[in-house]
């Protein structure tokens, strides 16, 4: 046909071929690989981000909202740039040497060839406190930011109570195990991952509650000279320095050595063997069955009374013995095993930080411009904190979306109190190869927690433990009131306007009678806001 050879036509459909089965191959060697990747790699990343959305991150991202509104999503996109290329090279560090950045930092400094104790005493030591001194500081925030979800969720709950529910997480890692062993802890980090979503999803639903500008939200993301002006500039200091964590980069580095592909089944071998189950079957009687229960439940709490002082054993230094005291005595990971992981942990790490933290942060700041700046709540003076939040989306969005607020809160502080718990073993271990447990860590961290937030909740008036419905209100309206003051007292003209003292005098009302209610918002506004605008009910 058309002068060809029969030949040719014969050839081209087969050399068609050729090219669709090797798409077809590839297609199904990269679905191999993106499957492997999520059932084997898939943990540590998302692990590490908890520590980029932390309570700490989420009172930044408000304030910067609801005083610069979308203006600062850049900073958040870069402070996001600034934690994924530091926590890759933590988790390149991990897996390639198969030692932790505090581990690394002992080998450097303990053992110098020349005065050695000034090293230790001079650099090592002061650097192990300072990094101690800051999780603990980390996971103070986390923990008085997952009690204070607590009381926004159960009002009359006191602060101390939240505080202790909070560090209930000791219990949960006596039953996950040890997360930090040589095996990954499959069940840990599908509690962690949990959290992370229930965080993500919480502030979707609110974002598609409140209406938001995308396009001015968008624009955001695209760097501008307002970052310089009005204070931003400090408030993007704060927001890159609560967002990169260095008790992630320890964390991170540390679960970087843990290998993820070698199989584990001879470490899970089952107690009986197949056949001597099948054999056993048919002699069972009711006796037989009842001795066999009642001797499963006295194994079952002779192993939980075993792991309950594993747990909280202190490892003797004579363990340490064979390890390395230089970088000189210690070898790095085989190439193979560098190779099965060090590609898969940098695109883990990588697709959690921005996918997670970085969404979650932009979440939380563009919810609060959306409110505060350009909403409702427009117009209230000075930064936003949690109870504002709180009460203006109970007012304005509804119940449903002021508890999911507190949720998320509550996922956000719980996940993240227990990777800074996992942090400061792994900190202690490193610089001064002092192994305690986690649950040992968590239980002696509680003390000084607790003893914080007592004299926190002595020291102020608490106004989510009272009983009174309408307190919140009241504490709305005081709140509202110092703002207003101080707006007032900064341009001089508190004593020259007659609202002064009607408010005053309705604020002295609201804050020393509880009967009070309804509470018009309309009476507090100023007499400009007033004038221009409806009343409207905070109830």
């Amino acid at each position: 046909m058309c002068g060809l050879p029969t030949d040719r036509l014969a050839v081209v459909p087969n050399a068609q071929q050729p090219s669709g089965a090797t798409a077809r191959s590839r297609i199904r060697s990269t679905s191999r690989v993106v499957v492997n990747h999520i059932v084997k790699h898939t943990g540590v990343g998302i692990v590490c981000a908890v520590a980029y959305f932390d309570p700490g991150n989420w009172g930044v991202d408000l304030q910067a909202g609801s005083q610069f509104g979308y203006k600062l999503l850049f900073i958040v996109l870069l402070a996001g740039l600034f934690a994924a290329f530091l926590q890759v090279l933590a988790s390149r560090l991990g897996c390639v040497t198969g030692l932790d950045l505090a581990s690394h930092c002992r080998l450097l400094l303990y053992n110098r060839p020349k005065r050695p104790r000034l090293y230790r005493w001079l650099l090592l030591y002061p650097l192990y406190a300072l990094s101690e001194i800051a999780i603990i500081s980390t996971d103070l925030a986390e923990l008085l930011g997952s009690a204070i979800a607590l009381c926004l969720l159960f009002p009359r709950l006191p602060l101390w109570a939240g505080v202790l529910l909070t560090a209930s997480d000791v219990l949960l890692l006596l039953a996950l195990g040890n997360p930090l062993g040589g095996r990954p802890v499959r069940l840990f980090e599908l509690l962690i991952a949990a959290l992370v979503l229930t965080v993500l999803v919480c502030m979707a639903i609110i974002i598609s509650k409140v209406g938001v500008h995308w396009g001015q939200a968008f624009y955001g993301f695209v760097p501008s000279n307002s970052i310089f002006k009005s204070g931003a500039l400090y408030t993007s200091i704060g927001i890159i320095g609560a967002t990169v964590m260095p008790h992630s980069l320890f964390l991170g580095s540390a679960l970087a050595t843990q290998d993820r592909i070698t199989s584990s089944t001879e470490l899970t071998k089952p107690v009986f063997s197949v056949s001597s189950a099948t054999s056993s079957q048919s002699g069972f009687t009711s006796a037989s069955l009842a001795t066999f229960r009642r001797s499963r439940l006295q194994s079952g709490f002779q192993h939980f009374k075993v792991a309950f002082l594993t747990a909280f054993r202190i490892v003797p230094v004579e363990e340490f013995a064979n390890n390395p005291t230089t970088h000189a005595e210690h070898e790095n990971r085989p190439l193979a095993i560098v190779r099965a992981h060090i590609y898969h942990g940098m695109v883990d790490i990588v697709v959690s930080l921005l996918g997670f933290a970085v969404a979650i942060n932009a979440m939380i700041l563009i919810l609060a411009s959306a409110v505060f700046f350009y909403g409702s709540g427009k117009g209230s003076g000075g930064p936003a904190s949690l109870f504002d939040a709180y009460d203006l989306l109970r007012d304005i969005v509804g119940k449903p979306a002021a508890t999911l607020f507190a949720l998320a809160l509550l996922a956000s502080g719980q996940s993240s109190s227990i990777i800074a718990t996992m942090a400061g073993q792994i900190v202690s271990e490193g610089f001064l190869r002092w192994r305690i447990s986690v649950c040992l860590t968590s239980s002696s961290s509680c003390v000084l927690h607790l003893s914080v937030s007592l004299a926190h909740s002595s020291s102020i008036d608490n106004p989510l433990s009272r009983p009174n419905p309408f307190h919140d209100r009241c504490r709305f309206c005081r709140s509202f009131w110092r703002r207003h003051t101080s707006r007032r007292l900064a341009s001089g003209i508190v004593n020259r306007s007659p609202f002064y003292s009607v408010s005053s005098h309705m604020v002295n009302v609201l804050k020393f009678n509880h009967d009070c209610e309804v509470i018009s918002y309309s009476t507090l506004r100023t007499p400009t806001e007033h004038s221009g605008t409806t009343s409207g009910s905070l109830g």
